[in-house]
């Protein structure tokens, strides 16, 4: 079964983002992630969520998605990440 990462991203230092940017994509490259949505325009149709920047990535399952998560490479893209922003990230499984 399919799996999403939905990630909720507050950037506030632009340089070391672009940074997590660049090794956040080879981790998603080495683990089969299909980059749904990557920043864009949004609308907020319905209560008080008001996100900066949306991410969504399918994987082929849960476990490459967590496989994804802990790898070295995205370990090291977040270790980049540190002070550029506020993450908030969550794995859901698709329906079929």
């Amino acid at each position: 079964m399919s799996a999403y990462v939905i990630a909720d991203v507050t950037v506030t230092d632009a340089e070391k983002m672009a940074q997590y940017r660049e090794w956040s994509t080879k981790a998603m490259q080495e683990h089969g992630a299909e980059v749904l949505v990557r920043g864009g325009e949004f609308e907020v149709l319905e209560g008080p969520w008001t996100p900066s920047r949306l991410v969504l990535l399918k994987f082929p399952s849960r476990d490459a998605a967590k496989a994804f998560y802990n790898s070295q490479t995205y370990s090291h893209a977040r270790t980049l990440r540190e002070g550029a922003g506020v993450m908030r990230m969550v794995v859901v499984d698709g329906v079929a």
